[in-house]
């Protein structure tokens, strides 16, 4: 019992110099702890420094911002713990939650208590097409996007390799690959094995020896960096050459960690590099010089509380629908860049592109000279 209360205790925790509550309180949530912790990580820097930013430059409304953290170790039950936690605090606004299994049932619990949810991170369609309320919304892409570039991809540059598709069955993961090979067929290229693993799994040589088998010369996979590190490892081990292809969560210098040399050629689909953006410079200047390095969801994150912040100083309060209906109407200069939501809470923004590992570090798999 002692344990169980400690993990409940653990689930959220308040990042401030003392102990009394701020005026106004945010979050972020995601996976702090776990196999995905890497993520949580980048979400946790991100909303931090955000939160000092702000703080910095007068606060919001005369108020000062206060950061809570909370922890769902991409757990959906554990998720919808952490949301109703945040709402007993008071929360007014949740940069979260990072994986989609964890972002949609957690979104029930936002809606009915008028807290505003902006996810960095989670792309799986459902989250804003079967969105729970108005003060939903995300600050990154879909998977049907995600999947269109990745499917078209395939089908193009590897017309003469067979291919297979595999998924870790969770809601981020197969609905990225479903997408990806709807997105290939339609191109006209379909895929030689098409498998669900399991996630959490440290030995996949049985899955390994079958793509072998099968001849496949290229994996795509609809899953985390953990698996698809272990899983190129593996496939060199076997002697196989296979060119591993995923999506933005092998945004992670943790991948290369797992993969060493065997993740060389690894590609995967993020959007455009926002520590590019030259509106982010002199924010990601403030984490270099901590030797932070803004990577994956960090900027989405941050960018994630700017533009509540900014819906906040237009609308005059933090009143729920008075800010949802700024969130709605206006658009937001963020580190990302302009955000803009539509009606569903899905944000414009520049269509996924390409990346590739080399050497320990992904750049743009056609770098601009």
């Amino acid at each position: 019992m002692k344990k169980a209360l400690l993990a409940g205790v653990a689930l959220t925790f308040t990042l401030a110099a003392g102990s009394a509550w701020a005026d106004i309180l945010v979050s972020t949530v995601g996976p702090m702890t776990g196999q995905y912790a890497s993520f949580g990580a980048q979400m946790k820097n991100g909303a931090q420094q955000a939160v000092e930013d702000i703080n910095k430059a007068g606060g919001v409304l005369g108020q000062k911002l206060q950061l809570v953290v909370g922890d769902d170790a991409c757990d959906p039950k554990q998720a919808v713990a952490v949301a109703n936690d945040m709402a007993s605090k008071g929360v007014k606004m949740v940069a979260g939650h990072f994986c989609s299994g964890s972002s949609i049932p957690a979104s029930s619990v936002y809606a009915d208590e008028n807290i505003v949810q902006i996810s960095p991170a989670s792309t799986n369609p459902t989250f804003t097409d079967e969105r729970a309320g108005k003060g939903v919304f995300r600050v990154c892409g879909r998977d049907d996007q995600q999947g269109k570039v990745a499917g078209g991809y395939l089908a193009s540059e590897f017309k003469d390799k067979k291919i297979a598709i595999i998924n870790d069955k969770s809601a981020y993961g197969k609905g990225l690959a479903d997408q990806t090979q709807a997105a290939m067929e339609a191109a006209g290229k379909k895929p030689d094995v098409v498998e669900s693993y399991t996630a959490g799994e440290k030995d996949y040589t049985a899955l390994v020896s079958k793509l072998k088998q099968a001849g496949i010369g290229v994996l795509y996979v609809g899953g985390y960096y953990t698996e698809a590190g272990l899983m190129a490892r593996q496939m060199k081990e076997q002697g196989m050459n296979v060119v591993i292809v995923s999506g933005d969560a092998l945004v992670t210098d943790e991948y290369w960690a797992i993969t060493g040399p065997a993740g060389e050629g690894t590609l995967m689909t993020f959007s455009p590099d926002p520590r590019k953006n030259p509106a982010a410079a002199p924010v990601v200047d403030e984490f270099h010089a901590k030797k932070i390095e803004p990577e994956g969801y960090t900027l989405y994150t941050y960018a994630a509380i700017q533009a509540w912040v900014d819906a906040v100083k237009k609308a005059g309060a933090t009143d729920f629908d008075k800010v949802v209906d700024a969130l709605n109407t206006d658009t937001a200069e963020t580190v990302i860049g302009p955000v803009k939501f539509d009606s569903k809470g899905d944000v414009a923004l520049p269509g996924y592109v390409f990346y590739k590992w080399h050497d320990g570090k992904y750049d743009y798999l056609n770098p601009k000279s």
